[in-house]
This record gives C-alpha cells, structure tokens and sequence, in this order.
C-alpha cells in the first residue's frame, strides 16, 4: 500500500491537533533504502510549515546526499556521549528530547539496541517513555525487524536478525505507513550507491538484495500494513461489520525453540484478529522447579518476557495434566482459540498419550473453542 504524500501528512497532523497525548507515526518498509528517513524528514519539514515544533531526536543519513539535505532547517537535539570498551560513541538523549518537550521528534532506527548501561535496553523502549510524556513521535523500521516475523525472515534471507521490535510497539501505533519500491527500483538504487558505499554494493546483490528475497520482504511489509489499517478500520469506523470478540491463547512447554515459534505464530493471529491473547503454561508435578534444568527455567523466564512484550497476558498454572489445566484455563478466560505446536510424539509416546489428547478434544467440541495446530 503507498500512501498519498500530501493527505498521509496532513492526517498527521490533523491528529496532533486533536489531542496532545503522544500520537505515534511509524514508516515501515521492506529493507533499507526505500526512503524511509527521506519520507521522516519531508513530513518534518511541512509540519513545521504548519506551526509545529519539530525536533530530531535521532536520524541515520547513511551519508546519503539526498537525505542529509533535508535536515538543513530542522532543530536536532545534540546526542549523547558514551564511552564503551574504549570508543565514544553516539546515542539518542532521551533525556535531553524529554527536558526539551518539543511537539514532534523523530526518532529513526525504531528496533536499534541502546549502549550497555543505557537508561532502556531498545530504542522502541526510549520511543515509549517519549510517547507517555504526551510528545508525538515518528519512528522508522524495516520488516524484518518485526518480532513476530523473526523466522520468516530467517526462512527468505537465511539471517537470523537480532534487533527486533515487539509487534505490539506496531499495535499501538496511531498511523502506519508502507514506504514501498519495486525490487528493480530498489537493485538500481542500490548500484548507484544510494544505499550502501560502494565497496559493500557487490556483497550485498550477491546477498540480501537479490529479487527473489525482495519480493518475499515487500510481500510481509504489504501484508502488514493491510493488516494493521483493516484492525483500525474495524476499531475506528463506525458501522463497520466487527469480526467475533476472538480471545487466543497459545500453550508452551519449556522446549525453548517450539516456545518462542508458538508465541510469535499467535501474536500473529492476534493481530490479524486483533484479539486480546494469553500464553499458557501448565506445570506439571515432573516440572516442578526442582525437577527441570537452570537452561529449561531460563528459557521459560525468557519466554515470558517475549509473550509479555509483544502484547500477551502470561499464565502459570498448575495442574496434575496438561490437558486439564487447558480446559480450566481456556473456560475461565473464555477462549475463543487454542494454539499449540505441532507434537513431536513416538509411537509409543502416541499410544500412551491419546487419552489425554482425546480428552482435549472432547471438552474442547464441548466448550466450542477452536483447537489450532501450528506446525
């Protein structure tokens, strides 16, 4: 989906008029160079036409000709300096940007990882602490930085990303918007050193930016922005039809991978049905604390906080089997859908547990709760 320029900015600013809580504006895009920081500092430049007070809290250029032009004109609020295992680096002063309580800041890079020692560990954090303050924010993120899209990503570009934004930071969002190119606009860019310097141009085509990867990133980033404007649609518009009040909940072991696979796939799910959604795990007499492994309870600790980031209510049970704590759970929060992952049983695993699976199967027909296997 792209977006009308003109009537994208003046909606913008419509809404900072209307209210002077926080509103929060995120440009998303399929990779770097499509003009993400570009749009950012266009849309800074007519809002102070207007009369806004706009500051940038944090841009990336990349030295780009193009984009470093545009900051000529805008206020920026010096960053910060910080020493780390012997360099000076460059930070973001949130402090500062709170202090100074401009209308609007920019604040680029919304999945970056702050220095150790950092008020926030994430950048989306700082981006939270601004928007409570009452100040507006327009942010920036690339796709594959989504949490929740973390291994489709993986599966397209065989890179496992390690920044990454909790889709819930997206849910909150008052606007989001698709900068898009075709993959052969973004390839020409990419040669005439618009994006990269030069001696990274022939590493990256023969990597990331290659057309058949570009395309599978456009197609999440579309997919997302359709997602998220059908939930505002649904939330704002009176008279729409509003699809079924739904209520997920997803079921997690301590097996780590399947855990954090399970918990991004419903996230997903609870966006697109912009349901409310819970993470359920049942312990049983052999998990008990004493009986599983310090990696098992760190994993699960971990695993909470994801659940909690990207938006999930955690649930700790505990029950004699798993399947009954299910069913309690799922009846007490009134459930609309169980997510669980895909068994990985033996044979005899199989045999001995398919009384308690037809167990889960019965009192979920009863109950008319609908049972998701995600593979």
């Amino acid at each position: 989906m792209i977006d009308n320029k003109e009537n994208n900015v003046q909606h913008f600013l419509e809404l900072i008029k209307q209210s002077r809580k926080g509103k929060f504006k995120i440009y998303i895009g399929m990779s770097a160079g499509v003009g993400k920081s570009y749009r950012m500092l266009q849309e800074a430049r007519t809002l102070l036409r207007n009369g806004i007070d706009v500051k940038i809290g944090y841009i990336e250029t990349h030295n780009r000709a193009e984009t470093e032009a545009l900051l000529e004109g805008i206020p920026i609020v010096p960053r910060r300096s910080v020493f780390y295992r012997g360099k000076e680096l460059q930070e973001m002063d949130l402090d500062a940007i709170l202090a100074l309580r401009p209308e609007l800041v920019l604040v680029d890079e919304l999945a970056h990882s702050n220095i150790e020692g950092s008020k926030n560990e994430k950048r989306w954090q700082d981006v939270m602490e601004i928007l409570n303050a009452g100040i507006n924010v327009i942010s920036a993120v690339n796709i594959q930085h989504i949490e929740s899209l973390y291994d489709d990503v993986k599966s397209i570009t065989g890179i496992e990303v390690t920044e990454r934004v909790p889709d819930n930071v997206l849910r909150i969002a008052d606007e989001v918007v698709n900068i898009d190119l075709t993959a052969d606009e973004l390839v020409t860019r990419l040669k005439e050193g618009k994006i990269y310097a030069k001696e990274k141009i022939a590493i990256a085509l023969q990597n990331f930016f290659q057309s058949e990867k570009i395309l599978q990133l456009r197609e999440l980033a579309l997919k997302e922005v359709a997602t998220q404007v059908e939930r505002k649609i649904q939330i704002e518009i009176p008279g729409v039809l509003q699809a079924k009040h739904e209520r997920l909940m997803c079921c997690i072991s301590t097996n780590n991978e399947i855990a954090r696979l399970i918990i991004r796939k419903t996230a997903r799910l609870a966006t697109y049905y912009n349901a409310k959604w819970f993470v359920l795990y049942v312990q049983t007499k052999k998990e008990d604390a004493d009986k599983i492994n310090l990696a098992a309870q760190r994993h699960l600790i971990n695993n909470f906080k994801l659940a909690t980031q990207m938006g999930a209510e955690v649930i700790r049970v505990k029950n004699r089997t798993i399947a009954k704590g299910i069913m309690e759970t799922a009846n007490e929060r009134k459930i609309t859908t169980i997510c669980m992952g895909k068994p990985h049983l033996s044979l005899v695993n199989i045999i001995l547990k398919t009384a308690t699976f037809n167990e889960l199967l019965n009192t979920v027909s009863k109950l008319d709760i609908d049972l998701v296997i995600l593979s």
